[in-house]
């Protein structure tokens, strides 16, 4: 489909129009609403502003309709809808585009002549970038370039194309060039299901059906691999340490609520626990309250590794936290004895055991000491379930429950960035080399056996699946399609597709899990709370998300 502007003589008066031009035919032509005649504009002195209704326009053989009231709706892709407007209605108070999207249009073009002055371009860009956020639409700008009149102005043919806020390409100015990308129009719709704001309406609209082939492109826009982790280095600083205040002021409030003398938290010498600390010390510094007040609690067990205990134990002294330490080891196995359970076999029963111990001394030491159990685990874990059912599962103030552990390495990195105290540096830097791992089986020569991310795969492919399903709505043929252009290079297709399954196989498996969270702070715009966005019953079936991932697997053979 093609968008031509042009001039139009109806009834005796002259309209600017755009016409709509499908397989060699002419749709519909819609008219400009607002025409300038200011400054360098004239156009009133030519053109008739746009009529209310839609009229029916003799073009050779064929009559087409005329009005601001056009959609043209793809039959072969139900969810593409476009709206058009011309030029000077963007940048009016109310542009027709707004009326558009609410009665469903989700693509709006932009015929523009638009000339160029000092910096209005910059302003041209925020008014397209922003249009297509308000209305969570794609925007398509095209304006008049090179074969312009330069009598008294210049164009300078700056095309752009936005989708939700984000310009997606913009043209070189005064190049003439053509710029192209895909807009996700599932995506938008998506957006708008989830906007129970976005209200939809019914204003008479005409809609005009054309008809587009289908076919699988090569994507040519960037597919961010990491999408919790902003890309620059100046928004990833701003986001870490936004995201530091949400997590410290949301556990302020819950202990000035609860007059908690203390918060009792497990260090394991991991990154989780890790940046629970350092949230819960930033907490304790907006109280002012001493840090002797934390009591943080290692608690060595079977897997503990020496770097990870000699970390764990660094860290307290070098944020001056009250160091606790008690061996799980002898209580572990007077409990294996009770139930009957050989130490030898390292089954769930082996792991989870000292789960539930190490839980089970923090909630004491939090009622003897009038303090709150701070919880550790983050987002992807919750997500995949990898976590002891009422072990590490359970706290009193989950800190970490909305943040994807690709953005809990970034939250630590500015910590140590940041800090000024060149021990805490070097600790956190180390913990941050350390493989991510519950150490809950032996060690072996003194190392690290049991690394989570070979048992349930790499973290930053999960929170891209993550990200893509919970905040998008995508499918799994989609994500899919989307994984292989960010992986390219860095994962084949068959070991992000394994993965894959596994992030849906364990994601509805383990919503038993999520359904009984502590509470915690909501930092971003995914999370899994069962009060607040993820409202999943704990038996949901996952049939036809693992029949369409079988399907796909069926496919690459």
């Amino acid at each position: 489909i093609v968008f031509v502007g042009l001039p139009l003589e109806y009834n005796g008066k002259l309209y600017n129009v755009a016409a709509a031009v499908s397989n060699g035919k002419v749709l519909g032509f819609v008219p400009k609403t607002y025409l300038p005649n200011y400054n360098e504009f004239y156009e009133a002195r030519h053109f008739t502003r746009g009529m209310e209704e839609t009229v029916q326009v003799s073009l050779g053989e064929e009559v087409v309709p005329m009005g601001k009231k056009l959609l043209f709706t793809c039959q072969t892709m139900p969810e593409l809808k476009i709206g058009v407007e011309l030029c000077e209605d963007l940048w009016t108070p109310e542009p027709p585009s707004i009326r558009h999207a609410l009665n469903g249009a989700d693509v709006i073009v932009n015929l523009s002549a638009s000339d160029e002055t000092t910096g209005k371009d910059i302003y041209r860009e925020e008014l397209v970038g922003g249009q297509s956020a308000r209305l969570l639409c794609g925007y398509i700008y095209a304006s008049a370039g090179d074969g312009e009149s330069t009598q008294d102005v210049v164009y300078s043919a700056h095309n752009i194309i936005a989708e939700n806020g984000r310009i997606l390409k913009k043209a070189k100015r005064f190049a003439n060039e053509t710029v192209y990308s895909e807009i996700d129009v599932l995506r938008l719709n998506a957006e708008r299901r989830r906007m129970t704001t976005f209200e939809t309406r019914m204003d008479g609209y005409t809609e005009i059906p054309f008809a587009l082939k289908i076919e699988e492109t090569e994507l040519t826009r960037y597919i961010d691999p990491m999408p919790f982790v902003p890309g620059s280095k100046t928004d990833r600083e701003r986001r870490c340490d936004e995201i530091l205040s949400i997590q410290a002021m949301g556990l302020k409030k819950r202990l000035e609520h609860t007059h908690c003398k203390s918060a009792v938290i497990g260090i394991s010498g991991g990154l989780d626990s890790t940046l629970a600390l350092l949230v819960t010390v930033r907490a304790f510094d907006l109280l002012g309250m001493d840090h002797k007040n934390i009591k943080a609690v290692t608690m060595p067990g079977f897997g503990t590794t020496d770097r990870t205990y000699d970390n764990a134990v660094s860290l307290i002294k070098c944020l001056n936290a009250d160091f606790m330490e008690v061996s799980i080891k002898d209580a572990v196995n007077i409990h294996f004895r009770d139930i009957g359970q050989d130490p030898k076999v390292h089954d769930v029963t082996y792991e989870n055991g000292q789960a539930r111990e190490r839980t089970q001394i923090l909630m004491d030491i939090a009622n003897k000491t009038g303090g709150m159990v701070i919880g550790t685990g983050d987002l992807s874990e919750l997500a995949l379930g990898w976590a002891t059912y009422n072990g590490d599962h359970m706290s009193m103030y989950a800190v970490n429950a909305s943040v994807p552990k690709t953005l809990v390495r970034h939250l630590v990195r500015y910590y140590a960035d940041t800090c000024g105290d060149e021990a805490l540096e070097a600790v956190l830097l180390d913990v941050l080399d350390t493989p991510v791992s519950p150490e809950l089986l032996p060690p072996e020569d003194g190392k690290i056996s049991q690394k989570t991310e070979d048992l349930v795969g790499p973290y930053e492919l999960h929170d891209f699946y993550l990200y893509h399903m919970l905040r998008l709505g995508y499918a799994p043929a989609k994500i899919y399609r989307l994984a292989k252009v960010a992986f390219a290079g860095t994962y084949d297709d068959e070991t992000i597709l394994k993965w894959l399954k596994t992030f849906y196989r364990r994601f509805f498996a383990q919503q038993f899990k999520r359904s009984c969270l502590p509470d915690g702070p909501k930092v971003g715009s995914v999370a899994v709370s069962p009060r607040g966005d993820l409202r999943m019953p704990s038996d949901a079936s996952a049939r036809i998300w693992m029949e369409e991932l079988e399907a796909l697997n069926t496919e690459r053979r």
